[in-house]
């Protein structure tokens, strides 16, 4: 760090030495900017993306906050939304999110999505997999694949599809070392020398999967220049239809110059002087206009567990159904238009759960109500964010209904889906999942 930094090293020394940033990101798929008084928490707008923001706080119990149950909010560190910001999504594109667990960068892309398109986020590690279904459950996205595949296993099948590519690869977590003691004790210059030569060969696989004239994102939270910039450079000598573009952004400051062939310094670096933990991120172009057309997986209502299940979304909403309903083994599932007709790649899930094949009926998922807008629902509560009823609700309990309802009924906190229940009488019975209730 003292070669790399120069006279700045003994800034960066001060600031390691005091407490690591936190931050929060708005999901705007579920709130609205705008609103973030209403958090009722003690954030600073942060540059790293228009809705991320710091929280001045050492509570460690934002978990426990209604608005994470809601998945209003999502924990983040600052400098990590980086990336998105420069991957830049648009609404209507396929983006794939190669290394996505646990779900920070896939749920941005997803609120930049704006519920169009598709969001392909990928997870090599099955236990991490499953930690990104429920993140991506809890923030509402419609528009959601999930797949636990190696990187060449999506390479082969989804050659040429994607308008966007990110590799937020994985690393010798530089950057991660004054808020995880792991970090420190597992780093040595083997093993950031084998990151570098894992980040290439995910970078390789990313590479085939983005049509011509896609940009592909690589980023990391490590300094290391031998798995940032040496890495962007190996990558174009060996990938002559990639070009290196500017960042667009302002924040951080320009990658180290170490090429005579490349502008390194259109690369992004953020260390803790400038605002965060630390994060470096390359943009490229692929060049040419090539793209695969696959086809896509569609179909009608063939079955009577799929009519059921779309009759029980009417029950439930007001609007109509934002995909294709697909019965799956024993499951119904909303599956989003652009989703392509391929096998082999590990899909854990495809759009959002709708409910459970029962006896006669189909039973509904909180995943189904979590994808809700509160006006959409024909059934809701809307509970003050500190009232007894909802922390009740939040624990498992049953809570007071007024009258008039009857059946599944939606709990929000504010106008932000939480969860359901169902109505019966004076009583809502609670359907919040027993894995994601408050302690």
């Amino acid at each position: 760090m003292k070669r790399m930094l120069g006279e700045e090293y003994s800034e960066y020394e001060a600031c390691i030495r005091q407490p690591h940033f936190r931050g929060i990101r708005i999901n705007t798929l579920k709130f609205r900017i705008e609103d973030s008084e209403k958090l009722g928490l003690p954030i600073t707008i942060c540059p790293f993306s228009e809705s991320g923001f710091y929280l001045n706080s050492d509570d460690q119990s934002i978990g426990n906050s209604p608005w994470h149950h809601a998945g209003a909010i999502y924990s983040q560190e600052p400098s990590a939304m980086s990336a998105v910001t420069i991957l830049d999504p648009k609404p209507g594109e396929k983006i794939l999110d190669m290394c996505a667990a646990p779900g920070g960068k896939s749920t941005q892309i997803a609120a930049k999505l704006d519920g169009k398109g598709l969001l392909w986020s990928n997870e090599y590690v099955r236990k991490r997999a499953q930690i990104l279904i429920s993140n991506a459950e809890r923030m509402g996205i419609r528009n959601c694949v999930v797949s636990n595949a190696h990187p060449d296993r999506l390479a082969e099948n989804l050659g040429g599809f994607f308008d966007r590519v990110l590799v937020d690869a994985p690393c010798s977590g530089e950057g991660m070392f004054r808020r995880d003691r792991r970090a420190v004790e597992e780093w040595s210059p083997e093993h950031s020398a084998a990151c570098a030569a894992r980040q290439l060969a995910i970078l390789d696989s990313a590479a085939k999967c983005l049509r011509g004239g896609g940009i592909l994102v690589y980023s990391t939270c490590t300094f290391s220049v031998c798995e940032n910039e040496d890495v962007i450079s190996e990558f174009l000598d060996s990938h002559p239809d990639f070009i290196l573009e500017p960042s667009g952004v302002e924040f951080g400051r320009s990658g180290f110059d170490r090429s005579e062939k490349y502008d390194l310094t259109l690369t992004r670096r953020i260390f803790p002087m400038d605002g965060g933990e630390g994060h470096f991120a390359a943009k490229m172009r692929r060049i040419g206009d090539e793209f695969a057309d696959l086809p896509r997986l569609a179909g009608k209502r063939s079955c009577d567990e799929e009519k059921k299940a779309a009759a029980l979304f009417d029950e439930c909403f007001n609007i109509e159904p934002y995909g294709n309903i697909k019965l799956v083994g024993n499951s119904c599932y909303i599956i989003p238009d652009m989703v392509p007709d391929v096998k082999g790649v590990g899909i854990l899930r495809c759009g959002v759960l709708l409910g459970d094949v029962m006896k006669n009926r189909i039973e509904p998922a909180h995943a189904l109500f979590m994808a809700a807008g509160a006006n959409e629902c024909r059934a809701i509560v809307r509970l003050d964010p500190d009232s007894r009823e909802l922390t009740a609700f939040l624990h498992g309990e049953e809570i007071h209904a007024e009258s008039g309802l009857n059946g599944y009924t939606a709990i929000a906190c504010g106008d932000v889906v939480t969860g359901f229940g169902k109505c019966t009488g004076d009583r809502i019975k609670n359907r919040y999942p027993k894995g994601l209730r408050m302690l």
